[in-house]
């Protein structure tokens, strides 16, 4: 028997009831699938351009989109709702350079929808806001934090025999994924400003802390999201998150302050928005290019003040000669 044709096996795919496309086929797509789905046919676009089915897709995706207020949020989002919401945030960032400053007026206000999920497990999940508007954020050093000083997130990871090795934990803590997209309320525009998987894990110089690095190169700056771990062995690999932050700095790695912080914030979320394939794979590419070329930049300014030193020195000699040559 030949194999029935696209237009037959279109219109085979027409002839289901809508309840089962609907609650049987769509339902079980992520949201890439469903929007790559909405793209095959008329019929599929007007049966995935449901907002509800939207709504299941960011809420299972991003648990910390169940907020009451950021559901509402959500549903406002011109271009399509939840669907247009999802466009904004699942992407990586465009890493090209602003080319010049928003003419809109910074927003007021900044949420931070944020999950973190452990070996497939969402452990954290947090709706933030960060007032944008007072002295103290324009003039004060940039920064997010997610947790109280004393607060800690438990992760029990079943490893007897992973001992106390530092690669061993570094390893552990790839399986951590974490999400976090910043939201203005006012413009209705959403951008994630998270690699997805770390681009780093580094053992703190001090505490002996491991760090996970989730960092998107936006504008030539870090948007750097840190996420410290401390642990103790038992009889399982315990790892405990004890702190989330969000900070930016520049090439020569200094901390841009909120005023600063919020041009560059404000441009990603205006900025171009990239298709989700090889997020991880393209951040991490980007972040290795950067540290390369802040280490360069430090080489050519260790040579420079060198050279500038050696001139110091000469020029100094050069007077001491004249002197003892003129008075002798």
């Amino acid at each position: 028997m030949n194999p029935p044709s696209s237009l037959a096996a279109a219109a085979d795919f027409s002839s289901l009831h809508p309840e089962i496309i609907d609650s049987h086929i769509l339902t079980r797509l992520d949201g890439p699938a469903l929007a790559s789905a909405a793209c095959c046919s008329t019929a599929l676009r007007r049966h995935s351009s449901h907002h509800s089915l939207w709504f299941n897709t960011c809420l299972s995706t991003w648990p910390s989109t169940a907020s009451p207020r950021l559901t509402q949020l959500i549903s406002t989002f011109p271009g399509g709702g939840p669907r247009a919401f999802f466009s904004h945030a699942f992407p990586l960032l465009s890493d090209r350079p602003l080319s010049h400053p928003s003419s809109a007026p910074p927003p007021p206000e900044l949420l931070s929808a944020v999950d973190i999920h452990y070996d497939g497990k969402l452990i954290f999940s947090k709706l933030h806001s960060t007032e944008t508007g007072t002295d103290w954020f324009r003039c004060s050093p940039f920064r997010v934090d997610l947790l109280e000083p004393k607060g800690v997130v438990p992760t029990a990871v079943k490893n007897a025999s992973a001992a106390a090795d530092g690669d061993t934990r570094a390893g552990i803590l790839k399986g951590m994924t974490l999400s976090w997209i910043l939201i203005d309320p006012v413009g209705r525009r959403a951008a994630n400003i998270s690699t997805h998987e770390a681009v780093s894990v580094q053992r703190h110089w001090l505490t002996g802390e491991m760090q996970a690095r989730f960092a998107s190169i936006v504008g030539g700056v870090q948007c750097g999201i840190v996420v410290t771990c401390g642990g103790e062995m038992v009889m399982e690999v315990e790892v405990k998150v004890k702190e989330v932050r969000l900070e930016i700095e520049d090439m020569d790695g200094k901390h841009l302050n909120g005023k600063e912080s919020l041009v560059i914030l404000q441009g990603a979320l205006e900025g171009e928005k990239g298709t989700g394939r090889n997020r991880v794979q393209e951040g991490r590419h980007r972040y290795r290019v950067f540290e390369q070329m802040k280490r360069e930049r430090r080489e050519r300014e260790r040579r420079r003040e060198g050279d500038w030193d050696m001139l110091c020195v000469a020029f100094g000699v050069s007077i001491f000669l004249y002197f003892c040559c003129y008075f002798l």
